[in-house]
Parts: C-alpha cells; sequence; structure tokens
C-alpha cells in the first residue's frame, strides 16, 4: 500500500511541475517577445576593423512555448553587423523556438568600412524578430571613426601629426634619434594591446585647455553601463624614452589605460628629459612615471592610479611643482607608496628632488621609508596624509591632511580636484608657485587666490553652495 502511495504522490509531483511549464506553443498574437535592450550601442568603431561582440537577451515570459519564425538584421545601414543564435553566426535565422518562461541569449558584432572621412559617421539598423506573425525590432546604433595605421614603425625624419583624424598603433612606434615628434593640439594616439611609443629623439606634444593631447588604448566602447574603457588600465604598453634622448615637452596631455607608464631610461640629468605641464597621466597596470638618472619637471600635472605606485625616482634631477600624486586603483590592493626615492642606501645614482605644493594621498602610504637626513630631497608646503614632523627635508608639511577629493571609487568617479573642506585649500606658497604654473588644466588663475591651493588643481567654490 506504501509503495502504490509513493507512485501516486510522484505521479501527483510530476504533474504539478510539467504542469508549470507547457512544451505546447501559443500562436496569439497578444503572446510576444520581451528584450533586455531596445538598443544596442557600439559606441565609436575603429573603421576597417571588426566591433567588440555585444549581447542581449529575448525573454519569453508567457507560459507557453513560442516559435520566432524569423530573427534577422535588417541590412538597411553600410555598416555589416552579423548575429550570433544558438551558437550560430549568420544575419538570419528561422523557428528558433524559446521555452515558456525562459529565454536565450543574442550576439552581436559588425564591420564598417574605411570612409574616407576625418569626422566619425552615425550608423544605425536593426534586428527585427518575427513571433506569431507580430514584428519586433531591436535597434543598432554605431558611430565609425577613420584612423590612420602606424603598424610596427619607425620614424626617421622630423614628423608633424595632425588632430584631422586619430592614429591607432600597432606594435611600436619608434622615433629615431635626432628626429623631432610633434603632435598638434588636439591629437589623438591610439594604442592596440601590446602597442607602445619609444622615443629616442625627441617628442613635442602641446595641447591646450579645449584641445588636448590624448594617448590611451583602441577600446573606444564602454566596459558596462555607462563607464568607459579609459578607467581601465593594461590596454597598451606606454610611452618609453630612451638614453639621449632630451627636450621632450608635453603640456595638457591626457595618457592612461597603459602598462608601464612613462618610463626614462638614464641620461644625463642636468638636461631636461621631459617637461610636463597641466598634464594628465592615469590608470597603469604598473607605475605611471618611472625615472633613471633624468632630469624631469612636472608642473600642475596629476599622476593618479596605478597598481604599484605611482612615481619612481632612481636618482637623477626632479622639479614638481602643483602636482596630485593620488591612488584610488580599482583592481589590484595598492603596496607601494606614492613615492619612491631610490638613494637613500647609497646603491642609485645622486638624487636631487625639489617637490612643492604638491599632493600625496590615497590607499597607501606617501614615501618609501628611508631617512632623508643629508639628501637633496626636499618637499615643501605640500599635503600628506601620513603623520609626522617638520625638519630639514620637509617643510612646511601640512601632515595628516585630507584633500576631500570629488573622487568616488566604487562608482568609477576619478576626479581630484578639491572639495570646499579639503585641507589643500589656501595652504601653499606662492613663491614656490612658477610663473609657467600659473594656470591649472582647467584655467583657474594661481594667482588669483591670496594663497594658492596645493595640488594640481585650484579650488573652485561651488556654484550651488
Amino acid at each position: 500500500m506504501k509503495k502504490v502511495l509513493y507512485i501516486i504522490m510522484a505521479a501527483m509531483s510530476l504533474f504539478i511541475v510539467t504542469s508549470c511549464i507547457s512544451d505546447d506553443f501559443t500562436y496569439s498574437p497578444n503572446d510576444v517577445l520581451s528584450f533586455s535592450v531596445d538598443t544596442v550601442t557600439f559606441d565609436t568603431v575603429i573603421t576597417a576593423q571588426g566591433t567588440t561582440t555585444k549581447q542581449f537577451v529575448v525573454y519569453n515570459k508567457n507560459k507557453k512555448q513560442l516559435n520566432i519564425s524569423s530573427i534577422k538584421v535588417g541590412g538597411v545601414s553600410d555598416a555589416k553587423f552579423y548575429i550570433n543564435v544558438d551558437g550560430m553566426k549568420g544575419r538570419e535565422f528561422h523557428d528558433i523556438e524559446v521555452r515558456g518562461e525562459d529565454s536565450i541569449y543574442v550576439f552581436v558584432e559588425g564591420f564598417i568600412n574605411e570612409q574616407k572621412a576625418d569626422a566619425p559617421k552615425e550608423y544605425n539598423d536593426y534586428i527585427e524578430f518575427e513571433t506569431n506573425g507580430v514584428t519586433q525590432k531591436v535597434v543598432l546604433n554605431a558611430w565609425g571613426q577613420d584612423v590612420i595605421r602606424f603598424v610596427g614603425d619607425t620614424i626617421y625624419t622630423d614628423t608633424q601629426l595632425y588632430a584631422k583624424r586619430p592614429y591607432l598603433v600597432y606594435d611600436t612606434l619608434v622615433v629615431a634619434p635626432g628626429v623631432n615628434l610633434n603632435l598638434e593640439a588636439g591629437t589623438t594616439l591610439l594604442f592596440h594591446k601590446g602597442g607602445a611609443l619609444k622615443v629616442y629623439g625627441t617628442m613635442t606634444a602641446v595641447g591646450t585647455q579645449d584641445k588636448p593631447i590624448t594617448l590611451r588604448g583602441d577600446r573606444l566602447d564602454n566596459v558596462v553601463s555607462d563607464i568607459d574603457f579609459d578607467i581601465m588600465s593594461g590596454q597598451w604598453g606606454g610611452v618609453l624614452f630612451g638614453e639621449g634622448s632630451y627636450n621632450n615637452h608635453w603640456e595638457f596631455v591626457d595618457m592612461g589605460g597603459s602598462e608601464f607608464g612613462v618610463q626614462i631610461n638614464s641620461s644625463n640629468p642636468s638636461r631636461e628629459t621631459l617637461y610636463m605641464l597641466n598634464c594628465r597621466l592615469h590608470n597603469s597596470s604598473g607605475s605611471i612615471l618611472t625615472a633613471w638618472n633624468a632630469g624631469v619637471t612636472a608642473f600642475g600635472t596629476e599622476l593618479a592610479d596605478a597598481a604599484d605606485g605611482i612615481v619612481n625616482l632612481m636618482g637623477g634631477k626632479t622639479h614638481m611643482a602643483h602636482c596630485t600624486i593620488a591612488n584610488y586603483y580599482l583592481f589590484k590592493i595598492v603596496e607601494e607608496p606614492l613615492l619612491n626615492v631610490f638613494n637613500i642606501d647609497g646603491n642609485y645614482p645622486e638624487i636631487k628632488a625639489d617637490i612643492d605644493n604638491c599632493i600625496f594621498y590615497g590607499l597607501t602610504s606617501d614615501i618609501n621609508a628611508g631617512d632623508l637626513t643629508g639628501t637633496e630631497i626636499y618637499l615643501r608646503n605640500c599635503l600628506l596624509k601620513s603623520d609626522g614632523t617638520d625638519d630639514y627635508n620637509f617643510i612646511n608639511i601640512v601632515w595628516k591632511g585630507d584633500p576631500k577629493f570629488y573622487t568616488v571609487r566604487d562608482k568609477y568617479i576619478f576626479d581630484y580636484r578639491l572639495k570646499p573642506e579639503s585641507d589643500a585649500i589656501a595652504r601653499g606658497d606662492k613663491s614656490l608657485t612658477p610663473d609657467k604654473a600659473r594656470y591649472d588644466r582647467y584655467g583657474q588663475d594661481r594667482y588669483a587666490e591670496a594663497a594658492p591651493s596645493i595640488g594640481a588643481y585650484v579650488y573652485v567654490e561651488p556654484e550651488d553652495k
């Protein structure tokens, strides 16, 4: 009797389960599909190479099965879009079944031919779904951008790059010794994975507030939602200044997403290898700036967010004024300090460093351990997160300061300007502000302040205060 009862109960359970999801098809025009998005956006696509792959979900929210009689790309655009359904790639599919209260993924990719134009061009198409005689559409949108390509090239003669369209670098672009590479204001260099720039001659990259020069990876789409690939490190190599490279000049250069940032090889530190004004170097899977026995000047520059610390000085001569050195790196627990100076133990070349009106703040320590006594390393009117007391090398320091950045790390906001409650406001020394650093990257005047703000950015009172 118990055996019969178990069989009856099992049969009832099976009936209950199978009655929730029916294998029958519904043919009612009221029973149609739902989609996770109404538009698949590819943002900006480099022409003559494939897009990234996007995906969306097609839902059958009905209890009965649906037969999608056709899924096809509209084909109304010059761009070629392709879809992948059930592991098959194509532009049209038929009789795709979706069980009740189930879903399928549709993957989309595209290709845009070179358009022989400087400005980006918009492309729109759609994917059409026909179910029970009802047609539904998901829109496809992309902007195509032509580029000028460098593929493992070496520049042997003085060369001018222009802002009219981006340049795309594959492998390594090399500037030969004795050669000047000049970038017009507004120029963009995009680097494919593994790409890098090696300068053995001279690089002049002078942008403006309205027309900055951009060095970044070639992923122009978003990581997710509205989060730009600009936050991602390790997309390309970086910029290397080789031995014998001098008088490199950067203004309003925005460089991000690299593996090793800017590296400067050993040279004659009495000569300036790199001068930076109002630049922004950010998001490196290594360090941001590493200099071996070189002459480096940085005014009004933001150096931020790296896996292995921010600035490494291995001998040489450095002058930094009104810089913000900050680290809220997203993708690794950072153990290295913001500033590493290597000659404290005598194993590196002599170092001279004047660091004035600068901020050192973030998720790690300010400076590597060691006694600076007897060295020519001076920090003046700087804001440090750590506690301490002034001495011969640390002068008028804001100890245990908090700059109160607008940065909100967990919301992917990396804005190193100052809030009203910042400890960096009016704490700088105007006599340490170089004339060339009078205006910050946003055009704000440091001389208009009674005492200048510490760091790369002049404090501006919020309009809604």
